[in-house]
């Protein structure tokens, strides 16, 4: 019988009523990793420690942390409009943000449908490029292809094109209809690349396979992150995503961006799709937008497309789909306070001016113990460690703790592999602490 007595009163943040999301609640709850501030480049613990942030946040705080333009903006919004319904009204800010996003993104890409995060924002995308085809008298093309270690959000379209095993396998058969083309990680021949590797343009050749196996007309659409974060750090090889966009326009299919986590600077740019020179049919973005000060996701949709959909009787909805929170007021705010701080701060030009220096301090640590390979691309960095006989997984856990708890560094873990991606707000000397504290986390966990 369930036990309905009172929980016990004393202890008001007692940690067992919360189901931590993509957590390790057991072994968190024994050593909390507790936050309660934070300020530019830091995090400020519950007793009172500074944890020098390696993850901005979770790839999110591209600003750095405490914004005071941020907070200002979002309060001015909630007292003077907390909430208006996105369906059938609008609010200004909403059309002013899509405006400053849509001039950020490469020329085509005009039109933005605004949603609340990057998981809602894969599976829009992925329901715009079905929806497209319907409309446009191609109803066979039903078929999603995603990549091996691509990670496009927690929602059942982005869960099935996905590629992470750990991601997929405890929710049965997901979506039918979903193929994956290969990653493009070769250690053996990229190993310790600064950048995007020389190896690799091939693997999108793999798509004409696809195509031949199950025919150009069954497939809608192809999603790839232009690097993939979750799964560890990832670049694009040279000349990888120009041939995907070659072979998509070929065959007819819509090629997403994931740019959830590229977005924003990360790489240099606003998006990365101005790095490599190619220009997606969609492209999601969420985290910078609002450098994380509220939950806010998008799609960057091609004119073509936008205008396909807009036919038929002017009364009726064009597009059935949307959020309850969709151009939220309050997160409208977030997003035009942090593109004014982009804008006003140069921050994608920083991030790309300091990208050399990063890769090679980040590179500096090649040579150290179980360390078998470092990868950067923009201010990004993942470097593998050797997993435990029989533990895959618990030197990287090891390595998250020892590095909160004992040396005040907060870095992301893929497995056994160390993701580096900290504010866009770095200084010189800030890198120099961060690899310094990295290695002395490696040599901890050795």
């Amino acid at each position: 019988m369930l036990d309905k007595s009172p929980r016990p009163t004393t202890v008001p943040n007692d940690l067992a009523a919360h189901w931590m999301p993509f957590t390790a609640n057991r072994a968190f709850k024994k050593n909390p990793r507790m936050l309660a501030g934070a300020k530019d480049m830091h995090y400020i613990t519950v007793d009172g420690r500074k944890i020098i942030d390696a993850a901005a946040g979770m790839w999110c705080c591209n600003a750095g942390h405490g914004r005071s333009q941020i907070a200002e903006a979002i309060g001015q919004q909630a007292a003077a409009l907390d909430y208006a319904p996105p369906f059938q009204f609008g609010i200004p800010q909403a059309f002013e943000l899509a405006n400053r996003i849509a001039d950020l993104a490469p020329s085509g890409l005009d039109h933005v449908f605004f949603c609340n995060s990057g998981s809602e924002a894969a599976d829009t995308a992925l329901k715009m490029a079905l929806a497209y085809h319907q409309i446009n008298g191609q109803g066979s093309r039903t078929r999603l292809i995603g990549r091996v270690r691509g990670y496009h959000g927690v929602g059942f379209g982005g869960t099935s094109v996905g590629g992470i095993v750990n991601n997929r396998k405890l929710f049965g058969t997901l979506l039918t209809g979903v193929d994956h083309i290969p990653a493009t990680y070769d250690r053996e021949k990229q190993a310790f690349t600064k950048g995007e590797p020389e190896y690799g343009a091939h693997f999108a050749e793999e798509l004409e396979n696809l195509v031949a196996l199950h025919g150009a007309n069954t497939i809608a659409a192809v999603i790839v992150e232009p690097m993939a974060g979750s799964t560890g750090v990832i670049p694009a090889p040279k000349g990888y995503l120009k041939r995907l966009r070659e072979i998509t326009q070929k065959h007819g299919i819509l090629l997403i961006f994931d740019e959830v986590i590229t977005g924003f600077g990360r790489l240099g740019h606003a998006f990365a799709a101005e790095r490599y020179g190619v220009t997606p049919d969609l492209l999601t973005f969420a985290k910078g937008v609002t450098n994380g000060a509220a939950p806010m996701g998008g799609v960057l949709v091609r004119d073509t497309i936008h205008d396909a959909f807009m036919s038929g009787p002017e009364h009726m909805v064009e597009f059935t789909h949307g959020y309850t929170y969709s151009a939220h007021p309050i997160a409208c705010a977030a997003g035009l306070a942090t593109l004014n701080i982009y804008r006003d701060e140069k921050l994608f030009e920083h991030a790309k001016a300091i990208e050399p220096k990063w890769a090679d301090a980040v590179m500096s640590l090649k040579g150290l113990p179980n360390v078998l390979d470092i990868r950067t691309v923009g201010l990004t960095a993942g470097i593998d460690l050797a997993a435990l006989p029989d533990a895959v997984g618990k030197r990287g856990y090891q390595a998250m703790e020892h590095a909160f708890h004992n040396t005040d560094l907060m870095l992301r873990i893929a497995g056994d592999t160390l993701a580096l991606t900290p504010p866009l707000i770095i200084n010189e000397d800030q890198i120099g602490e961060i690899v310094e504290k990295v290695g002395k986390v490696i040599k901890a966990v050795a």
